[in-house]
């Protein structure tokens, strides 16, 4: 085989291994799963220290915000971010766990599965949501939302939406009345 042809035998191979490479979508992520859970030990960002704990009465008011510019980075749990799929990030909750994201100005509550770290930029944000979760709360056009955040167990045929990157079934919205009990205990700090 004369130097040429070699050569191009050469850039013909590393061709078909990049494309192959390519073809795994650079690999190694955990399979979207409901096991193990991780809770994980303490750690440092910013220089605040967080706990993670398996709490199933874990019921917060705060700011939502949103991310998705990180599609295809691995989470914290080690699956791959996909920013159209209902997910979120939290701070302390197991990974994965389950909760119920409902906004404070309409009342509109949806599951969302928790498989990443955050939110750390402070300010009252308690989630960081995937943008098709903002997208279903319907609070992607302004970039944050007043919030409540609690732990469910919900049924397994809307876990296993969650897991695929659907939606789960719609929930039930929450009246006004609740609404503004809950708006006013976050803007006294009661919870």
């Amino acid at each position: 085989m004369t130097d040429g042809k070699a050569a191009m035998a050469g850039k013909a191979a590393w061709a078909i291994l990049t494309l192959m490479l390519a073809a795994c979508g650079g690999g190694n992520y955990r399979p979207v799963r409901d096991t193990p859970v991780k809770i994980g030990p303490p750690y440092m960002v910013r220089g605040l220290t967080y706990v993670p704990a398996a709490d199933p009465t874990y019921d917060m008011l705060g700011y939502a915000s949103w991310y998705g510019s990180e599609s295809g980075n691995r989470t914290a749990n080690g699956e791959r971010f996909r920013g159209k799929w209902i997910t979120a990030a939290h701070t302390i909750l197991p990974l994965p766990s389950y909760v119920e994201v409902t906004s404070l100005d309409t009342g509109r509550a949806i599951l969302v599965r928790v498989n990443d770290r955050g939110p750390f930029a402070g300010r009252g944000r308690i989630i960081d949501l995937s943008r098709g979760a903002a997208e279903q709360l319907g609070m992607k056009a302004q970039g944050h939302a007043a919030v409540r955040v609690r732990v469910v167990e919900p049924p397994e045929r809307d876990k296993e939406r969650l897991r695929k990157g659907k939606a789960a079934a719609e929930r039930p919205r929450v009246s006004e009345r609740i609404l503004a009990n809950l708006r006013a205990q976050l803007q006294a700090g009661t919870r």
